[in-house]
């Protein structure tokens, strides 16, 4: 069977929103209908996000799972009001599977597909199964896995290696330096040349302090002059970090955040960054040299298992966020700058794990399945 009518659930933080929106911008392009169910603080945000792709959304009520005895029943009670309001949802956009992307905003949207016996798919954007996909592992038909992961076994379903999908934008926007460079003095009036050599540095999607205020470039490098830095600091923090690299001796463009992310890593000669599914990802397709820095404190240490799979590939280093110091990057800094030619060809390496094509993987494994599930004798 053809698979053209989906729900994705994918609210949460933007690293389970992310890669549901791009599943279903590879099924709109396919000529299917996708309709994203939304749950969590961010839901209006990302509706409106989606809505600029022409992808339909509806909100669904959802909390986080509590051990507090007190707020149980308004646990309960969201989880059912929002099942409720799923079911309906199905039935109007006549969908043919669920497929949730993990957090606690799946909850309501599977127990509806548990409850109309409707085909439950899963997704984990990261190196560790998280905690509600290892919940509902034991309705689901299949796992589909960004990395390979260690714990594997503790998914109650078959899980499959996908890999994490990506924006289109990022997949498809791989550059040159020269013109990744020229988009950029166009877009910024940066300055920056081509020929020099130039370092992308940036946290989370909200920014990281320690990334923000440790990454300094020393006065004393030999070369330093010739360094050229790309930071992305997050909502909010540019008039706080800004006056940090006034005296810095590199050229620096310090920026908020940026939805042009392809041109910063076609540009880049090393990064400097946390290691959340995505991130790994984006760096193995544009095989970049990373220091990574773990959050310390994601859920479960995923980020740490997720650096140590880019760095396994010999792309990247994992530097504890505790380690941070601006002594410990001046000297890593003075380690990669005569040795960019050797840095670059170890990021090479990690594009032998790059899935560029993940969100098509995704929505063929779904498929197949549904198609022997259809023909299969009952």
């Amino acid at each position: 069977m053809t698979l053209s009518r989906l729900a994705v659930s994918c609210g949460g933080t933007s690293g389970h929103f992310n890669p549901g929106l791009s599943i279903a911008r590879e099924l709109k392009a396919r000529g299917g209908t996708p309709v994203l169910l939304l749950g969590g603080k961010h839901a209006e945000k990302q509706a409106q996000t989606a809505a600029e792709y022409g992808i339909p959304s509806v909100r669904i009520a959802a909390m986080p799972l509590t051990k507090n005895p007190l707020k149980l029943p308004l646990f309960f009670k969201s989880l059912f009001s929002g099942a409720a309001k799923t079911k309906a949802v199905y039935r109007e956009y006549g969908c043919q599977a669920l497929l949730c992307m993990g957090s606690f905003a799946s909850f309501p949207p599977a127990v509806a597909a548990r409850m109309c016996r409707f085909p439950l798919f899963l997704h984990d954007g990261n190196a560790k199964i998280g905690r509600a996909n290892r919940m509902l592992g034991r309705w689901a038909k299949a796992l589909a896995l960004s990395f390979p992961v260690a714990d594997v076994s503790r998914c109650r379903c078959p899980a499959v290696l996908t890999g994490m999908p990506l924006r289109p934008e990022i997949v498809n926007g791989v550059l040159d330096k020269a013109d990744a460079v020229a988009e950029i003095n166009r877009r910024w009036n940066a300055g920056f040349s081509p020929d020099r050599p130039l370092l992308l540095v940036f946290g989370g999607s909200l920014g990281a302090r320690t990334i923000n205020t440790k990454v300094r470039i020393p006065a004393d490098l030999p070369g330093a002059h010739e360094i050229q830095v790309v930071r992305l600091v997050g909502p909010g923090n540019l008039e706080k970090i800004r006056p940090l690299y006034a005296d810095s001796p590199a050229k620096e463009l310090i920026l908020e955040s940026c939805g042009e992310m392809n041109l910063l890593y076609s540009a880049a000669d090393l990064v400097i960054c946390r290691s959340g599914g995505s991130t790994v990802s984006e760096l193995a397709v544009y095989g970049k040299y990373a220091y990574l820095i773990p959050f310390p404190f994601a859920a479960d240490g995923h980020q740490d298992d997720n650096a140590r799979w880019l760095a396994a590939a010999g792309g990247a280093s994992v530097i504890a966020d505790a380690d941070c110091s601006e002594a410990k990057f001046a000297s890593l800094l003075r380690e990669w700058l005569p040795r960019r030619d050797e840095f670059a060809e170890r990021g090479k390496q990690s594009r032998r794990l790059a899935q560029p094509n993940a969100a098509a993987q995704v929505l063929n494994l779904i498929e197949n399945i549904l198609s022997v599930s259809q023909t299969r004798p009952k």
